[in-house]
Order: C-alpha cells, then sequence, then structure tokens
C-alpha cells in the first residue's frame, strides 16, 4: 500500500481532470453445488440501469480499499454473505467502452467457490438474491444485465478448467469426504460422467492433492465390511499428474 507521502504527493504539471474519468467496479461469480446441482449466485438489480435483471453481484471499488476488499465487501452487501469463501480470486477484466450506461467502467471479474453456502438475502442496491442453475444461465433465458452473461461464461469455463490442474475441486468438500463425492462434484461441475476406478486412482495417487484420514463408520443395520476411507484436501495446489477434461465436455 503506497505511504501517506505518496499518497499525498502533488506532481507539478498533472492535472486529474486532463482525463476522462474511468470508474473501477468488481462482479463476482460465486458457485456452489447444492443437489448435484453447480449453481451461481445471482441478484435482482433494485435500481437502475437494468432495474429488475439479474446480474452478478458486485459494484464500485471505493477509494480507500483495494480490489479483493471491495469484492469481500460487495458480496456481503449485496447477498448477506459474510462467510470466509473457500476461493476467492480474479479471472478477467472487462472494460468494453459501452459495458455500463452510465459512464465508461471497468470492472474486475472474481470467481469463488463457496461449498456450504446459506441462503442469500438481498440487500444494498441488490432487491433480492438466488442461487440459480447454472444450467439456466448458460441458456441466455434470463438475459443478465451489463456484460455479466459474458462474464459468467468465462469464469465458468475458468472453474471447469481449473479442476484439471489444480487441487480446487476439494474445496466443494467438507473435510472428511469420500472419493465418491469429489467425484461426483467433477461431474457436476464438468457435466460429465468419469469412470470411479480410474478417478480413484487419479486423485488418490497424485501427489499431495489428498490426505488420508480415518474410515466411515458402518451405520446401524448396514452390512458389515470394509468401510469407506475419508479423506481431505491435502497441500498441493497443482494438480499432478492432471486429470483431463473428458473432450465431449471441452467447448470448441
Amino acid at each position: 500500500m503506497p505511504s501517506s507521502d505518496q499518497t499525498d504527493q502533488v506532481i507539478p504539471g498533472y492535472d486529474p481532470d486532463d482525463y476522462p474519468r474511468v470508474a473501477v467496479t468488481v462482479d463476482i461469480v460465486v458457485f456452489t453445488i447444492v443437489d448435484d446441482d453447480l449453481r451461481v449466485l445471482l441478484v435482482q438489480r433494485g435500481e437502475p440501469p437494468f432495474l429488475g435483471r439479474w446480474a452478478l453481484p458486485g459494484g464500485f471499488v471505493r477509494p480507500d480499499e483495494n480490489l479483493d476488499r471491495a469484492a469481500v465487501r460487495e458480496l456481503a452487501e449485496e447477498t448477506g454473505i459474510h462467510q470466509k469463501v473457500g476461493l476467492l480470486e480474479q479471472f478477467g477484466s472487462y472494460g468494453d467502452p459501452g459495458r455500463d450506461p452510465r459512464m465508461r467502467v471497468v470492472t474486475v471479474g472474481y470467481w469463488a467457490i463457496v461449498p456450504d453456502l446459506p441462503s442469500p438475502r438481498g440487500g444494498s442496491d441488490a432487491r433480492h438474491a438466488e442461487m440459480v442453475s447454472v444450467a439456466e444461465v448458460e441458456s441466455e433465458r434470463m438475459r443478465l444485465a451489463f456484460d455479466h452473461q459474458h462474464i459468467f461464461s468465462e469464469a465458468l469455463e475458468t472453474a471447469r478448467s481449473s479442476l484439471e490442474d489444480r487441487t480446487v475441486g476439494t474445496l466443494f468438500c467438507e473435510p472428511g469426504f469420500k472419493v465418491s463425492t469429489l467425484r461426483q462434484v467433477y461431474n457436476t461441475v464438468w457435466n460429465t460422467d468419469l469412470d470411479a476406478g480410474n478417478f480413484q486412482r487419479k486423485v488418490t495417487t497424485a501427489d499431495g492433492f489428498l490426505t488420508k484420514l480415518e474410515s466411515a463408520p458402518v451405520r446401524s443395520g448396514e452390512r458389515g465390511g470394509r468401510p469407506a476411507s475419508l479423506w481431505t484436501a491435502g497441500p498441493a495446489k497443482k494438480l499432478s499428474p492432471p486429470i483431463s477434461r473428458p473432450l465431449d465436455d471441452v467447448e470448441e
């Protein structure tokens, strides 16, 4: 962060009014899984422009905050989500001159994973907040505000491709999960049906991907036998070797 000496410094011959006004915003694409359905968090706009239209949560960056703080604040203000998300990171920036009818606005896109998302609620300039099936948004029937359809599409591809060579898939799972639970995450995000045996072999032998915990207890009334192993996320951030997405699920 710049020191006060730097921010208060007067530069001879420089006048900010000589340059066009450009605002900076953040837009957040939050993914979660509910009943084996990949969903994205949307808000219904409560004020113009695009009054009543669905949009990604986000808003203007304040002069005294950085981009990450702005993303966390806007998520809390517009949806009521105050918990720490599993992942929140930038994936792109968008600055077409006509993307916002109010003024020239450049936005920074974030994508996030929240494994156990509480019921969102509208707030700030958002009338309503709701988790919507990704399939519904992909169909473009909702007609998202601004250029949010494009931002959403790029965030979705970022999420899908990240499961190939990063360990972020475990962020959708609570600690102490079964391999079958993680496989269902991949199936849901990729919209596919991975072979159970191959998946088990790949994820349990990938260096640092998973850490084995205790075995799951046998429930009362169930037949005896070897209980399924429980796992948690390992220390690795990169997935080695990567897990290739089926070609049918990769966009041309």
